[in-house]
């Protein structure tokens, strides 16, 4: 049997051959087993060069949920009101709001069908 280009699936479609059974020659599993190394080196390289740092986005986000927290108070306030004070949008507040409900930063209740958002305790 003569290989054609072994490409990493090829390489892949022949080691599901072998582990069902199919007989290999020694040709094609000395390359089988060398394009496998060299894929496995490749995403560990690629895995490796992946920065953990936070994205702009995320670092903003940061800085604005500090600023909710700073203008929090302890008997609550609403979404608008902390919105408006830190200088963002409601839709931008409620799910910052979401976010640091989700880490136990912040408690939300409800008081006559209104709700609040304060510090949690």
């Amino acid at each position: 049997m003569t290989m054609e280009k072994l490409t990493y699936v090829n390489a892949i479609n022949f080691a599901l051959r072998a582990i069902n059974g199919e007989n290999l020659s020694e040709t094609e599993k000395v390359a089988v087993a060398e394009k496998l190394i060299a894929l496995g080196q490749s995403l560990e390289k690629r895995n490796a060069s992946k920065s953990n740092k936070p994205t702009k986005k995320q670092v903003e986000n940061g800085n604005t949920k500090a600023e909710i927290l700073k203008v929090l108070t302890a008997e609550g306030q609403k979404c608008g009101d902390i919105a408006e004070k830190v200088g963002i949008s409601g839709q931008k507040c409620s799910a910052l709001l979401r976010q640091l409900i989700d880490t136990n930063q912040v408690e939300k209740y409800e008081d006559k069908r209104v709700t609040y958002f304060r510090i949690a305790q």
